[in-house]
């Protein structure tokens, strides 16, 4: 894949299709087919139409590579992401499940990762602020995740906010294929 990410402006409101599109992703069945199907089929999606098809339609959604937190095997996930300057923004939101995705401890165990076949390093927000800041324009780039929030909040889980920086190392190169 050519190491290139569409410029997503959290700052635009998302069109009506878009909103209609992210309230459909917020129901039950929407959810279902997202956490028990979708994430196997937009890994595969994205690699074949080199980042253009994924089953989110017209949210940003990018190949997210890590590494097993234990295995060290690579892992690809599609991930919805926007930018927030020069750093790029992921929500390890899964749904509003209870448990954090497992990409989300992978990148935690080895915060080196590539977005979109760009070497990127990964740290979690913390800042109450900043992440209060983000969830605004989480929310615009994707509708869905407000009602992501409240389950997880229910269920007993804080989501974490992931910014992505760009990494110019050698090592980045053996993750890139």
């Amino acid at each position: 894949m050519a190491a290139k990410l569409r410029y997503v402006d959290p700052t635009r409101t998302p069109g009506l299709f878009a909103r209609s599109y992210a309230a459909f992703a917020a129901g039950r069945f929407a959810k279902f087919i997202s956490r028990h199907i979708n994430w196997k089929i937009d890994p595969l999606l994205l690699r074949v139409t080199r980042g253009r098809v994924a089953t989110t339609l017209v949210f940003p959604t990018a190949l997210l590579e890590t590494r097993g937190a234990r295995s060290g095997a690579r892992r690809r996930n599609a991930i919805i992401y926007f930018h927030d300057g020069d750093r790029v923004i992921i929500v390890a939101s899964n749904a509003g499940s209870s448990k954090h995705p497992a990409w989300y401890h992978n990148l935690s165990a080895h915060p080196d990762v590539t977005l979109g076949g760009i070497p990127m390093r990964a740290t979690a927000v913390n800042d109450e602020a900043e992440r209060e800041r983000l969830w605004v324009l989480a929310d615009r780039v994707f509708p869905a995740f407000a009602s992501y929030r409240y389950d997880a909040a229910n269920a007993g889980r804080r989501i974490p906010i992931v910014q992505l920086t760009r990494r110019d190392d050698k090592r980045s190169k053996s993750l890139v294929r």
